[in-house]
């Protein structure tokens, strides 16, 4: 099978379809850095916490910048679903886009490099992952068989090799890991140092814990779902926004037929956040990820939920109903998935009057 093509990507980077969403509290000055891959790319920025205060974006770039008063504006009283003071904010900008894809990465990230030492792409790998197809329902022993050089292994059935559609992209990081604040007490000077050359689907029934700040996604397949939880302010949980966003994103591309990747691409995280107050932050989620994650994995939607849309309403629901007993902070989430649905559908109505199914991308 002939692999893909990347360095027709990097030709043409696809920029009239995708907007590059950046949560944050501070001037951009990162972006510097990222100029000579990001600049040809639409920026929609998304400020949290005090909106008097003046964000500086480096000159050159093409940007939108909206603050908590422009999301109360916007969204009236449906606002309180998006998360204040937590970087699921950032769910703000995937709603008032219009593109086919989103590339969504943290201020304290960096392009990284490969073991050859040239900088990554992390825009081309991306859209070469979401745009080859996905292997959920058969692991192939060499990953990605869509990358150039490799291919289906032997006893790869050939009814499976068209694949599906894949909806996301999780890229990794170097130097500082992803880790919750116990291991960041436990190993305080690790640093990630090893690159993995690979891509691989995540095979269908199986969770993940996804990390918002090196990630992509079509959000034409899956943009209903990739809500990041109401967290932060005034909410007892915060940095599982982005767990719930791919707990929740992975079960309804399980449902529609869609595929989930994970590896490349690299991006350099350049800082540890504090383990003290990430403690205090996810002290409640330790516990309660012991439920969410059994939730999730025993969740099976119905029939009738055929976008992923009517999937997120329909997790609402089931959410209500099972997590509560967990704590009632769980009605409050419920309650703000639907609003985030019925926000998103205000913002996004469904072209001809339909969503997008699994059925129209095969």
């Amino acid at each position: 099978m002939a692999g893909y093509n990347l360095e027709a990507i990097e030709a043409a980077p696809l920029k009239e379809d995708v907007d590059i969403v950046i949560p944050t509290i501070r001037n951009l000055d990162f972006l510097e850095q990222w100029r000579p891959f990001l600049k040809h790319y639409h920026l929609i920025i998304v400020q949290d916490g005090d909106p008097s205060i003046n964000i500086r974006v480096p000159e050159g770039y093409d940007y939108e910048l909206y603050n908590r008063n422009d999301i109360n504006r916007i969204l009236g009283p449906r606002a309180n679903c998006i998360s204040y003071k937590d970087g699921g904010c950032r769910c703000f900008g995937f709603m008032v886009s219009k593109k086919k894809y989103i590339y969504t990465i943290d201020d304290d990230c960096f392009v990284a490099k490969d073991p050859s030492g040239k900088e990554i792409n992390v825009i081309a790998q991306h859209i070469k992952n979401l745009e080859t197809p996905s292997t959920p329902h058969y692991f192939n022993t060499l990953y990605d068989p869509f990358r150039d050089g490799t291919d289906f292994v032997r006893g790869y059935p050939f009814s499976l090799r068209e694949g599906v559609p894949t909806a996301i992209s999780h890229g990794l990081w170097l130097n500082i890991p992803d880790y919750d604040a116990p291991t960041q007490l436990v190993k305080p000077r690790e640093r990630n140092i090893r690159y993995v050359d690979a891509v691989m689907t995540i095979p269908k029934g199986v969770l993940y814990p996804m990390c918002g700040m090196n990630l992509a996604f079509n959000r034409e397949l899956i943009g209903p779902a990739m809500y990041f939880g109401l967290m932060g302010e005034g909410q007892p949980i915060s940095r599982y926004d982005d767990m719930w966003a791919g707990w929740a994103a992975k079960v309804v591309c399980d449902h529609l037929g869609f595929g989930v990747k994970t590896g490349l691409p690299y991006v350099w995280h350049s800082k540890a956040s504090n383990p003290f107050v990430n403690l205090k932050k996810e002290h409640k989620g330790l516990h309660w990820q012991e439920e969410m994650v059994p939730f999730f994995q025993n969740l099976r939607l119905s029939k009738e939920s055929d976008t992923a849309a009517k999937c997120y309403m329909e997790l609402s629901k089931r959410t209500k109903e099972k997590l509560t007993e967990v704590d009632p902070y769980f009605e409050n989430l419920a309650d703000a998935m639907v609003a985030w649905i019925e926000a998103w559908e205000e913002l996004n109505p469904p072209v001809d009057g339909k969503d997008v199914k699994a059925s129209d991308k095969n």
